[in-house]
């Protein structure tokens, strides 16, 4: 589709309040590249092997072999606590939200999305070229070699 008949062609809105909405409260998958898994353990000071066994889990997806973080009761991030305890190296997958491949494949989907995100809609427009960076910038989560 061309650039200029994309429904966020004229940019999209949106600033982290910081709420945890995306973090907690129900279950799901938290991908890791290669790179969050260097990242992430560098930043906590500890060995890779040890944080792949003490926070993540494999899972099977899209046909895929992937890593994701492991969730704290009730179905929290092991990374939230009031806050983000790894923020400066939060995942790809934190990072990019909500500039997802199925939050932007309808204005209904966003809007939807911004139901539970009270950042969706607020804060800064981030430009066209910006979102598309986000998109096109998504790391492979066929992550090899671990457990």
């Amino acid at each position: 589709m061309d650039d200029a008949r994309l429904w966020y062609a004229r940019g999209l809105a949106f600033q982290c309040t910081g709420c945890g909405h995306c973090c907690s409260g129900y279950p799901g998958y938290v991908y890791l590249s290669e790179r969050d898994l260097v990242s992430i353990p560098e930043f906590l000071g500890m060995d890779k092997a040890l944080f792949v066994r003490r926070y993540t889990r494999p899972v099977q997806v899209y046909g895929e072999r992937r890593i994701s973080l492991v969730e704290k009761p009730p179905c929290d991030c092991v990374f939230w606590n009031g806050d983000c305890t790894v923020y400066p190296v939060r995942p790809y997958q934190c990072r990019s939200f909500p500039f997802w491949k199925g939050i932007l494949a309808s204005r209904f989907e966003w809007e939807r999305a911004g139901i539970s995100c009270p950042g969706i809609g607020r804060g800064p427009l981030h430009p066209l070229r910006e979102i598309q960076a986000w998109l096109h910038g998504e790391p492979a989560y066929n992550v090899r070699g671990l457990r």
